[in-house]
């Protein structure tokens, strides 16, 4: 998997809204990338909706949320519009994706469920791997960025009074 501090690799592929997407055209702003093994099993399903219901609260912190299982494009359509998920899923069928963010599981070819928190630098800021508490990634990713919003909250801000001078007056 990848680490805290590595830079994220772009990817290019097609999302359930038939758009092209890369991680490169959302620089700027916070991704949160979950990876899953496969749609419509009942873990996976319940970590989508667990993303799909937090969506707006993820948005709020200026995040956006793109899902990826080994699945094909397909069945990703249909999952997505079967659980009404307003964001990006990716069927990455050939695993091209998978391989860039290291997640495949041992012996078999579906996904680990890691969830990466890629910053506005494209940087990976958080890493989130729980295999049988699905309901975790998104616990930890609003942790996340509550704690970083409280950690901007608190940091000096450059006052906009000017600083008295130390010279002695003539």
């Amino acid at each position: 998997m990848l680490s805290i501090g590595d830079r994220a690799p772009d990817f290019a592929a097609r999302s359930t809204d038939g758009q092209m997407l890369t991680l490169s055209q959302l620089r700027g702003r916070p991704v949160v990338i979950y990876f899953y093994p496969h749609a419509f099993t009942p873990g996976c399903t319940a970590e989508t909706r667990r993303f799909r219901d937090n969506y707006e609260e993820l948005q709020r912190f200026g995040a956006e949320v793109i899902g990826i299982s080994t699945d094909d494009h397909d069945k990703q359509c249909k999952f997505a519009e079967a659980e009404k998920v307003k964001f990006p899923l990716i069927g990455d069928k050939k695993a091209e994706i998978q391989a860039l963010y290291d997640v495949k599981r041992p012996i078999l070819s579906s996904n680990r469920r890691v969830t990466y928190v890629i910053d506005e630098e494209g940087i990976v800021a958080a890493v989130f791997h729980h295999e049988f508490q699905v309901l975790r990634h998104m616990d930890d990713v609003r942790l996340f960025f509550e704690k970083r919003q409280r950690s901007k909250s608190a940091e000096p801000r450059p006052s906009s009074v000017p600083k008295p001078s130390l010279e002695p007056k003539k």
